[in-house]
């Protein structure tokens, strides 16, 4: 890495300056308020983090005069879930219950306005711009309060048994390279299209748009699922804390990435076993001493070897 600026997303004088002084020729836009359950609590900062967050980025590359592949990066979250057996696509209805769902919504709503306000296909400006829709993302280096792993791992760590508040609750599990392959996979789609000069064609509406980035439909389990397989590999307990007066979260929730799959050539590598047990793996290895560089920059190596043994294109 570079450089590393530290700053306020909410604060526009200091992302305008920031994006002016690198001119960048990417960005990736991840910075958010992530916790449903934290939202709860702060839902003023979760709205203004990722709404009003997401708006400044776009507003520092409107204001600019160079072109940008931007890829804002939202959640599988932002739509209206019906908690029905149906695998959300693209064109689905927006929605939210909770201030962080409903935040991520708003933000697509926002991304979209710009999208066809500023930089649409028929606009002068060489800015591409898209949004990606992730799973429920495990893998190491999450310390949140509230997730399902990290909350596993630190019970585990402390030789308690690990609390499970919802263990019906169906996620779309996928490990953090997997939708890291896929944010990168739709950066290079956005600059071949502004390198091509491309902007008014058929490809770059489709490309300058929404994609989701899951796993497969068999990585859809239930949390008691995968806390069962996190004990595969880390030994110990859990126990059902569940409680129908805790803030509401969604009960079931897949994605459709036949889209991605489509238009990008992208599909996921690591399976639901595999990225349980890279993920479990990193957190053993951290709790035995390792050094967490070498252990990311080795799981990065197994990926990137798994995914070319699938002949996925990105991965040359």
């Amino acid at each position: 890495m570079h450089d590393d600026v530290r700053g306020d997303i909410r604060d526009l004088g200091a992302v305008t300056k920031l994006v002016f002084a690198l001119q960048p020729d990417f960005i990736f836009h991840l910075a958010a308020q992530p916790l449903v359950r934290h939202s709860y609590v702060d839902p003023i900062g979760t709205f203004t983090t990722n709404v009003t967050g997401s708006i400044n980025v776009m507003e520092a590359v409107r204001t600019a005069s160079f072109p940008c592949a931007v890829v804002m990066v939202t959640t599988d979250k932002c739509y209206e879930n019906r908690e029905i057996s149906h695998a959300y696509r693209e064109s689905d209805p927006l929605g939210g219950h909770d201030p962080y769902s409903a935040s991520k919504a708003a933000a697509e709503i926002a991304i979209d306005s710009y999208r066809k306000s500023f930089f649409a296909v028929n606009s002068p400006t060489r800015v591409a711009l898209a949004s990606a829709r992730a799973g429920n993302v495990i893998g190491g280096g999450d310390w949140a309060d509230d997730r399902l792993l990290p909350d596993s791992i630190r019970s585990l760590q402390r030789r308690e048994r690990i609390a499970v508040r919802n263990k019906d609750a169906t996620r779309p599990w996928q490990h953090v390279l997997d939708p890291l392959s896929g944010y990168l996979t739709l950066g290079a789609a956005l600059w071949q299209i502004i390198d091509a000069k491309t902007l008014r064609s058929a490809q770059a509406n489709d490309v300058c748009s929404a994609f989701n980035f899951g796993p497969n439909p068999e990585s859809n389990r239930p949390v008691g699922s995968v806390v069962d397989e996190v004990l595969k590999h880390w030994p110990g307990e859990w126990i059902d804390k569940s409680d129908a007066s805790a803030p509401h979260e969604a009960g079931l929730l897949n994605l459709n990435i036949e889209k991605a799959e489509r238009l990008l050539q992208w599909r996921p590598v690591w399976d639901f076993q595999h990225a349980v047990a890279r993920t479990v793996s990193w957190y053993r290895g951290i709790n035995e001493r390792a050094d967490p560089l070498t252990l990311t920059r080795t799981q990065i190596e197994q990926f990137q070897c798994d995914a070319a043994a699938q002949a996925l294109p990105w991965a040359g």
